[in-house]
């Protein structure tokens, strides 16, 4: 009996492993889809808007006034004629010139993102056990197009920066199919996006070989959850066809329900998230 017990155990023990392992396989670990191609800007539609000059008030001529005119003498009495008075020129005002709101000319370049030398990464600390990690997530698959002209930079405009999940990477391949299949869905949601909404903080103009600051306010989407978030931004002109830069914020995983299955030996993962974007963008030839 105790043997047949024991059987009995040893194949429910065989079975749930079987279930654990199919289930691993059919979730955690099955091969994610590949990234559909490679990725490309969206193109950039240029704000032709221009600001409308202040037009000038209608300056209101003086009217003469009105002159008396005589009464008709008695016809008895033959009233001598008065001597012809010549007509006087009227000298009208000269209109004081009133300001007119002054247009800066503006010639916004439109420049790319080239992803052979550019990156984007995450970092994320983990508990192990006993241990302190920094898992580092990384991907060269990122796109997006930006105009500014270096003397004016109030026209600077951002399109839709565009980052494909499927190709992120860390040091781990069993990691790597847990953020895919798991964690980014990536199989039904292969890219992630910015759209910025707001620029603040720029200055007016920046020269070759000048670095600006400044932050970019916008949407990011994050399989289907877009929340609000500010990317600190740095731009060194590197001539006039080519910048570098680098942008960075912190995100919190719950805000994008993003949850970490649970994985032996890891006792926790921290809730923020950090995100950076190293660019290199050049303008059409």
């Amino acid at each position: 009996m105790n043997k047949r017990n024991l059987a009995i155990g040893g194949a429910a023990a065989v079975l749930v492993i079987i279930v654990v392992v199919a289930i691993l396989f059919s979730t955690v670990l099955r091969a994610p889809e590949e990234a559909s191609g490679t990725i490309e800007a969206i193109p950039l539609a240029l704000n032709t808007e221009t600001p409308v000059p202040a037009t000038e008030e209608p300056v209101e001529e003086p009217t003469e006034a009105p002159t008396d005119t005589p009464e008709p003498a008695d016809e008895e009495v033959e009233a001598e004629p008065e001597p012809t008075k010549e007509p006087t020129a009227t000298v009208e005002p000269t209109p004081e010139p009133t300001a007119t709101a002054t247009e800066i000319p503006s010639n916004p370049v439109i420049f790319t993102i080239d992803p052979s030398q550019s990156q984007v990464s995450f970092e994320i600390d983990e508990d192990l056990v006993g241990v302190r990690n920094t898992v580092v997530g990384v991907t060269d698959q990122v796109a997006g197009q930006m105009a500014f002209d270096i003397t004016n930079l109030t026209s600077t405009q951002l399109g839709i920066i565009q980052i494909n999940a499927r190709t992120l990477v860390t040091d781990s391949e069993f990691r790597n199919r847990s953020i895919r299949n798991e964690i980014l869905d990536t199989n039904n949601f292969e890219f992630i996006t910015f759209t910025p909404t707001e620029i603040t903080e720029l200055p007016d103009s920046v020269a070759v070989d000048e670095t600006v600051t400044f932050l970019v306010t916008g949407d990011l989407t994050i399989r289907d959850i877009t929340q609000s978030v500010t990317f600190v931004v740095t731009v060194t002109v590197i001539s006039e066809t080519e910048i570098a830069g680098s942008a960075s914020t912190i995100v919190s995983r719950e805000a994008f329900s993003l949850t970490i299955p649970q994985v032996q030996d890891v006792a926790n993962v921290e809730d923020e998230v950090e995100l950076y974007i190293d660019f290199v963008a050049t303008a059409a030839e």
